[in-house]
């Protein structure tokens, strides 16, 4: 192969990566084990929940935003930020609302205050997402403290191995891919251990073995594994 061949096949790997593939967030696409299932078995319990606030803790990249997508086509739930000025507690008022990340956005404590107590007083439901319980948000505000403390908490663990695996299968599997399980057994034991990291592996496997026209092979696995390490794993993204 020439210099310039070299080249030419070098952009075209480089193009064809730079396509991103939307995950799919629906719940027929949710693979469900133990670190995730009470969560889904309280997305799927709506509107039947213990408590109107529900608040859905778990690491970077364990699932919440999936969870969330499902939420939010189900119940019809709107997006929310309690904040001064974003009146959101009158979208409360209306329906289902959904409050994402809650520890890294931030919230001012009043305003959140009044979104459950609108949820409370309409008989709506509110869900939030956060890496961390409600108890190390560094509320000073003693009523938010108290409604807090009555909410439901699920927590999610990181994935496991096996369900990494599970994932991974199923993730080729929509691409019309079968691959070899001791390649998956490869890419597990390497990758970061995340529901979105698996997504984005697969997804440039699967493209780097596009553009080079071979299958793929542990070799490609192996390539992209080593891209990714040196990059960092690459960041949080959306969990």
């Amino acid at each position: 192969m020439t210099e310039n061949d070299r080249q030419t096949q070098k952009r075209s790997e480089q193009l064809a990566l730079s396509f991103s593939h939307d995950p799919a967030t629906g719940r027929d696409d949710l693979l469900v084990s133990g670190p995730v299932s009470a969560a889904v078995a309280i997305v799927d319990s709506w509107p039947a929940w213990p408590s109107p606030v529900i608040v859905l803790a778990g690491p970077a990249g364990s699932g919440k935003t999936h969870l969330t997508s499902i939420w939010r086509q189900k119940s019809g739930a709107k997006d929310i930020h309690p904040v001064p000025g974003e009146h959101a507690n009158l979208v409360a008022a209306e329906g289902p609302v959904l409050f994402e990340d809650a520890d890294r956005r931030g919230f001012d404590d009043t305003e959140l205050f009044h979104v459950i107590n609108s949820v409370r007083e309409n008989g709506s439901s509110l869900l939030m997402t956060s890496r961390t319980w409600p108890s190390a948000w560094g509320v000073t505000l003693p009523d938010l403290r108290s409604r807090l403390k009555a909410a439901t908490i699920v927590e999610i663990g990181e994935p496991d191995e096996e369900l990494l695996a599970q994932v991974i299968v199923k993730l080729f599997a929509d691409r019309q891919l079968n691959i070899d399980d001791k390649i998956v057994a490869y890419i597990v034991a390497r990758m970061e251990r995340s529901l979105e990291a698996a997504q984005r592996v697969v997804d440039q496997i699967d493209r780097l073995a596009l553009a080079r026209g071979t299958r793929i092979s542990r070799s490609i696995a192996a390539e992209v594994l080593e891209t990714f390490s040196e990059e960092g794993g690459s960041d949080d993204g959306d969990d």
